[in-house]
């Protein structure tokens, strides 16, 4: 057989695992709903008496549900399953996990990162250094820091608004690699990107440079083979799998994902942005139009906060490293930078506190003159969406760049019943129109800047793990606003009217899809 045909069929042997699991956890959450409704059927015809009963117990779960705190849209949807089906209700509240995101993944409780007492005496500097030039973003900064995020300064960034040129300068960092590579990316995918990546950590790690990678397994299961797992592990690299699927098959886990970019490199060198590992990132691939994605490059004290948040998850998920956590920080002292860098993540471990989402509500409260934002996603809590129209209505200049090709129908037809209302504000929403935009920023007052793997929706600030970096009055901010100048230069301006010509049974079927928008 040659190598091309055997090729087609590793590849295609590999779609039908991936396919097979998919059903296996479709037919099983399928199956679960079926038998609930069966069951309420049952019982409401055959035993009156016992359903009303059971109604009542709904009915006090679902005021309990009420009490709890967390996401109003959550408990909304909960409640209304629970008092309009109280015995599916309950048994997919039980089988599901109910409003408690956290769920008993198979990761270890473990203490943070020990971090030394010279870096927490340094971040309290910084934020009273922040405080004197700027008591908004210096209130932003003491809350991320209460829950152990530092702030830094001594950091440079350099932007990327293309995906070509962020993997040539990754690659260029890997080769440079002496002590260790961490990457955690929820898409690691085969290509050509993945194969001039894979080609670097082999030299490396042979080199005796330690590689660990963790990759989220639902991201990959028609992307990365069991063959090209086996390489990476022959080759030396340490190589664990966030939330295996086929583990949680009985229940929805698998909608609990690890969507964090990282790269860090010896301590000294870290990335984080919406960018994955996988052709399309790069356009080698055509997906939706044009893929519009970006990321950052962190060099100095701003990219240990990234190399901590790699320890704790490769921690969490059972992982031994065969140093201890002070190895792995920078060899290098970091030379002197303007501004300030704030390294933060997020995960449903942390529900209901969440920081990213709080971090969103802060900034757009803050800003005062410009408010941008790019999110291939949009479905947010009433929160957030009214704070984006009072600060339009308060004469910021707020505007939200989307993508002109959806990569998932539904959630973009769920996005669409926001739109009315941000637009009736005076909020600017712009389509790109090339294709996809898939990065995540916000850039306010030309002075802050948020880039990582956050969307605007439910699964970020709710679901996954997620990872970003603030930059306080750095020259980075500076490129990326003329990156976003230029997506907005190629987008088209949606308007209100365009909003009010959508078909009615578009208009119905988004209204019921955002009933059930949490579980998109």
């Amino acid at each position: 057989m040659s190598k091309t045909t055997a090729e087609k069929k590793e590849r295609a042997e590999r779609r039908i695992s991936a396919f097979t699991c998919i059903l296996m956890c479709a037919m099983t959450v399928a199956a679960q709903i079926a038998i609930s409704l069966l069951l309420t059927t049952f019982l409401r015809e055959k035993a009156g008496y016992c359903y009303a009963v059971l109604e009542v117990i709904g009915a006090v779960i679902a005021i309990r549900v009420y009490q709890r705190p967390g996401s109003p849209s959550y408990k909304l949807a909960w409640m209304c399953l629970l008092l309009g089906l109280p015995v599916a209700g309950m048994i997919l509240f039980v089988l599901w996990g109910g409003t408690h995101q956290a769920k008993r993944l198979s990761l270890r409780k473990i203490p943070p990162v020990p971090q030394r007492e010279s870096e927490r005496m340094a971040s309290e500097v910084n934020l009273a250094r922040l405080r004197r030039q700027s008591p908004e973003w210096g209130r932003l900064a003491a809350y991320l820091q209460k829950r152990g995020f530092w702030l830094c300064r001594n950091t440079q960034a350099h932007y990327f608004g293309d995906g070509a040129a962020f993997f040539d300068d990754l690659i260029a960092h890997l080769e440079q690699a002496e002590v260790y590579i961490f990457l955690e990316y929820y898409i690691l995918a085969e290509g050509q990107i993945w194969d001039r990546i894979f080609d670097v950590l082999k030299r490396r790690a042979a080199a005796g440079v330690g590689v660990y990678i963790i990759f989220d397994d639902f991201g990959n299961l028609t992307r990365l083979s069991g063959e090209t797992l086996r390489a990476m592990q022959d080759a030396g690299l340490e190589v664990q799998v966030f939330n295996p699927v086929h583990r949680y098959v009985s229940r929805i886990y698998f909608n609990y994902r690890d969507h964090r970019k990282i790269a860090v490199i010896d301590g000294q060198v870290a990335y984080t942005g919406g960018i994955n590992l996988a052709d399309e990132y790069a356009n080698l691939v055509e997906r939706f139009g044009h893929w519009k994605d970006s990321a950052v490059r962190i060099e100095g004290e701003g990219a240990w906060g990234f190399a901590v948040q790699f320890l704790q998850m490769w921690k969490m998920m059972g992982g031994t490293l065969p140093n201890e956590d002070d190895y792995y920080r920078s060899r290098h002292e970091a030379a002197e930078a303007v501004g300030f860098c704030q390294p933060f993540s997020d995960g449903p471990l942390n529900n209901p506190d969440n920081p990213i989402e709080e971090t969103y509500l802060q900034l757009i409260a803050s800003a005062k003159r410009l408010l941008y934002l790019t999110t291939p996603y949009y479905a947010v809590e009433e929160a957030m969406q009214k704070s984006l129209c009072i600060a339009a209505d308060a004469g910021v200049d707020v505007r939200l760049c989307i993508p002109a090709i959806p990569d998932h129908k539904l959630t973009y037809l769920v996005a669409e019943t926001y739109w009315g209302e941000l637009l009736r504000h005076g909020v600017k929403i712009y389509k790109y129109s090339p294709g996809f935009l898939h990065a995540k920023s916000v850039l306010v007052d030309r002075e802050v800047a948020l880039i990582g793997s956050t969307n605007m929706d439910y699964r970020t600030f709710q679901l996954h793990y997620e990872t970003a970096a603030l930059f306080y009055r750095m020259p980075v901010v500076e490129e990326l606003l003329e990156d976003m100048d230029g997506i907005m230069a190629q987008s088209a301006l949606y308007t209100l009217e365009e909003w009010d010509r959508r078909p009615w049974y578009r208009r119905a079927f988004a209204s019921l899809l955002k009933l059930g928008a949490i579980w998109l």
